[in-house]
């Protein structure tokens, strides 16, 4: 066993201490629903072990491909075609979670006209029937370069559904696109995972699974947090999430200009604060305003049904353009 998997093995010899201990008590009980209490938490012991030795096999794979370069950010290629998108509520209560649903909304309605495909790797949704947490992979023709400028802070000014007196609110959600790395040379250290698996029907989803298939990976130095349930196999959710904090942690470290993954301080897209936005979707004035571009267009409601052609296409003035770090206040 090398030192890369040890956090993992070690947390396969707590278990199977514990599954040693069932057994013994297995063997004195005399009461069956005792027995049949124990039986169940065995197996669910045993299927987390048999996932954490599969997961030595995966990151000691990944890690292998990383070995010849030191350099974190080394040369990696991007995928311009598969996009991962995160959306989550920000300031603003149900109301902050029912707009990143009309932004998740959006998106989705812009890649159907444009024959993209849209796949939710993890939803978790708020007592309103908004987004808490939405993941998506967005899989079409130069979906990445469309969709790279959106990340960051959008804000919301209208009055809410759930607000009787006519008062308009400001609310904000975050979003957060990430490239899928065709080759990677960011280090991640095993003893530095922390996985955790449950029911995916548990945590935002529907109650399909009678079995530990979605994951939760943590990474403990930065805090990054990735759930995937999208798969029904554990492994390949496992493969997905290990994807996914690959791309984040790439995209942090271009956003930082770090090359190394202890340099890190903040996520992407920042604490969703409102100082913070990137762009504000006024509904009185049925305007949406960009504020790195200082660019608005009108009709709002046929942009949050997804006609947002010729935002993307300004978005790509942020790349060929000096955008100041400090974006303008309205």
């Amino acid at each position: 066993m090398t030192e890369n998997t040890n956090y993992l093995q070690q947390e396969i010899d707590k278990l199977q201490k514990e599954i040693s201990g069932n057994e013994e008590l297995l063997k004195n009980e005399a009461d069956s629903q005792l027995q049949s209490l124990i039986k169940e938490e065995i197996q669910q012991l045993t299927t987390q072990v048999n996932a954490l030795r599969e997961s030595i096999d995966t990151v000691s794979s990944v890690i292998s491909e990383k070995k010849a370069n030191t350099d974190t950010r080394g040369e990696i290629d991007i995928n311009p075609n598969i996009v991962i998108v995160e959306i989550r509520s920000g300031t603003g209560g149900d109301e902050a979670g029912l707009f990143a649903a009309d932004l998740y909304r959006m998106y989705s309605r812009y890649a159907e006209v444009n024959n993209w495909k849209v796949s939710e790797v993890f939803r978790s949704e708020n007592e309103a029937g908004g987004i808490k947490t939405l993941v998506a992979e967005f899989r079409g023709q130069n979906v990445f370069n469309l969709l790279k400028n959106e990340s960051g802070v959008h804000r919301v000014q209208r009055i809410p559904v759930t607000e009787s007196g006519g008062r308009i609110h400001t609310s904000t959600a975050t979003v957060a696109v990430l490239p899928e790395l065709k080759k990677v040379n960011i280090e991640i250290k095993p003893e530095e995972l922390k996985w955790d698996f449950f029911r995916a029907g548990g945590h935002g989803g529907q109650n399909v699974n009678k079995v530990s298939t979605a994951v939760r990976l943590t990474h403990i130095p930065t805090q990054i947090v990735i759930e995937c349930q999208e798969e029904r196999s554990q492994g390949k959710n496992r493969d997905k999430a290990l994807g996914i904090l690959q791309s984040k942690l790439y995209n942090l470290m271009q956003e930082q200009q770090v090359q190394n993954i202890s340099e890190l301080r903040l996520n992407q897209v920042g604490t969703g604060d409102r100082s913070e936005k990137i762009r504000t979707y006024n509904y009185p004035q049925s305007r949406v305003t960009d504020h790195r571009t200082e660019t608005s267009w009108y009709g709002i409601e046929n942009i949050m049904g997804g006609s947002i052609g010729q935002i993307l296409e300004n978005n790509l003035k942020i790349d060929e353009n000096s955008i100041p770090s400090e974006l303008p206040q309205e």
